[in-house]
């Protein structure tokens, strides 16, 4: 009974529900060459995104309310204001906390990575999930600091294709890299699957 209230999407629909969002951001702001208007459009994706993943799934992963929320606030601040800044440090914003929070966990013997995603990495040790907590905070550190120094330095433009041919890529790329140190640590690859799941990118 419990399967069927909280069923699992597959690697396919997770990254549907993750990274449909910011694909439509970046084919409204590709079509229309309009960043406000695109902000509009992740907003009102990232809201559909959450719904598919309640009706479902009968879940939202906390890493998607977290997505979520900080789309809606920062992204209505951004229409509102007509200011685009606004849009372009949600990244920042986000990286940096996710980071600080994975350091926390880390810290206080809490491992937050382990919590949320725990399911998709079975077999993995303990020892494995502080190496890939570890990573992914320093990745979302340095993921921060290079979102600020684009959009501080370049164009609007220049900023979103950077996000799409720059973002996107790095953090597929650190996610596979990490492979070998995951099946070294216990971790039992899926059946189909040769690759490990990617937190949302912004």
């Amino acid at each position: 009974m419990e399967a069927a209230k909280k069923a699992e999407p597959g690697p396919g629909a997770r990254l549907a529900i993750d990274l449909g969002p910011l694909l439509i951001f970046f084919g409204v702001n590709a079509w229309f060459d309009d960043v406000i208007l695109a902000t509009g459009a992740f907003m009102v994706a990232m809201v559909a995104s959450m719904a598919v993943s309640q009706l479902k799934y009968r879940h939202i992963s906390p890493m998607l309310w977290f997505s979520a929320v900080m789309v809606v606030v920062l992204g209505g601040i951004t229409i509102w204001l007509h200011d685009e800044t606004f849009i372009k440090i949600k990244p920042t914003i986000y990286y940096t906390t996710v980071a600080a929070l994975l350091l926390f966990g880390m810290a206080t013997k809490r491992n937050l990575l382990k919590t949320v995603l725990g399911s998709a990495y079975p077999g993995l040790s303990e020892k494995g999930w502080q190496i890939l907590t570890r990573n992914w905070a320093i990745f979302f550190i340095v993921m921060a600091c290079v979102n600020e120094a684009v959009w501080r330095t370049t164009s609007t433009d220049f900023w979103v294709g950077f996000k799409l041919w720059g973002f996107l890529p790095a953090t597929f790329l650190f996610a596979l890299a990490h492979i070998p140190m995951l099946v070294r640590h216990g971790m039992e690859l899926e059946q189909g699957k040769e690759e490990p799941p990617v937190p949302p990118s912004q």
